[in-house]
């Protein structure tokens, strides 16, 4: 029984760094527009460092999701 519950907590701490991440990128995105409504002359080079920035948190994500299916 508490191997099955270990499980359970590992797949609650893998939901909770999904919803992290998802934070983590609204965050991410709502800085960037403030800073590009800020110095409209930035956009290009804010705008993709953003899109890096959101996929370097991407992965986080995706890790988590296949922890979340690897853990039986």
């Amino acid at each position: 029984m508490t191997v099955e519950a270990a499980i359970y907590i590992a797949k609650g701490l893998t939901i909770l760094a999904m919803f992290g991440t998802a934070i983590g990128q609204g965050y991410l995105i709502g800085k960037t527009m403030e800073a590009i409504g800020r110095n409209p002359e930035a956009e290009g080079m804010l705008f993709s460092k953003m899109i890096i920035g959101v996929a370097m948190t991407e992965t986080t994500a995706i890790f988590a999701l296949v922890a979340f299916f690897i853990l039986k």
